[in-house]
């Protein structure tokens, strides 16, 4: 079932050869088009065999956003680098048959937009991607041939059906840099998903989303990773110190409050 609810900002990258990256003229100025996500391709979250899963974005999933929202054009998600703006008139999404279509204007009074467009000539920028909140999405499961396996594998698919965009970026890299990056996107869609056995079944292979994955746990549920730290214990044996500098040495160790 489609979820509803609201929950961490999830980022996506787009390498060039699928953003299709340029400068074109626009009379004396230069704009910059692109595309920030192509719809109905899947692409790999994480690990999907083990602790990740597959996405793709369904066709008419920036409709309602485009209507209603006023996103703008960063670098590198960097709110001080705002190159465009959707209510300024100088940033133009759209969605077609490929996906979300991305026109800026490119200031070059702004010196960071000079050097994007020079970057951008020069191939140093090579992708683009978005910030967003999912509004809807399903997750099914599907098997899949696994070379080696002597079965099929079981995969988790996730179809994002709406979202509300925040900004589309053009970014020096168009992927993950590094599995840190990956584990948080993996977490921000769990944590979206709602659904506790799937987190816990990831976490067999990284424990670390147990403590990145905020999901309330029902009477009965597993509490795996989530336990409080006991109590350290007091010794009542003599130390030959004041009760009061003991207890102050007693919260330096554990950071408790004094």
């Amino acid at each position: 079932m489609p979820t509803t609810m609201t929950g961490a900002e999830e980022r996506r990258q787009l390498a060039l050869s699928d953003a299709g990256v340029s400068i074109r003229a626009d009379g004396e100025a230069q704009r910059f088009a692109g595309y920030a996500a192509v719809f109905n391709s899947r692409t790999a979250i994480g690990n999907p065999l083990r602790w990740g899963f597959y996405e793709e974005i369904a066709a008419g999933a920036f409709t309602k956003t485009l209507q209603e929202g006023d996103a703008r054009m960063l670098i590198d998600h960097d709110s001080y680098y705002v190159v465009s703006r959707t209510t300024a008139g100088t940033l133009a999404l759209a969605e077609d048959d490929k996906g979300l279509a991305v026109d800026s204007a490119l200031d070059t009074r702004l010196s960071y937009v000079q050097d994007l467009a020079v970057n951008l000539d020069n191939r140093n920028v090579t992708g683009m991607s978005f910030g967003f909140y999912v509004v809807k999405d399903d997750w099914n499961t599907e098997e899949i041939e696994v070379a080696g396996a002597p079965d099929p594998v079981t995969v988790d698919v996730r179809v994002i059906r709406e979202v509300r965009l925040i900004e589309v970026s053009a970014v020096t890299f168009p992927a993950y840099p590094e599995t840190e990056a990956e584990l948080k996107a993996v977490a921000r869609a769990l944590d979206h998903r709602g659904d506790l056995a799937a987190v816990e079944a990831r976490a067999k292979y990284r424990p670390e989303l147990l403590n990145l994955v905020h999901i309330d746990r029902e009477p009965g549920e597993s509490t795996r990773g989530t336990e409080e730290p006991a109590e350290p214990a007091v010794s009542t044996q003599p130390t030959g110190l004041p009760l009061s500098m003991r207890m102050n040495a007693l919260s330096a160790r554990y950071g408790l409050p004094r």
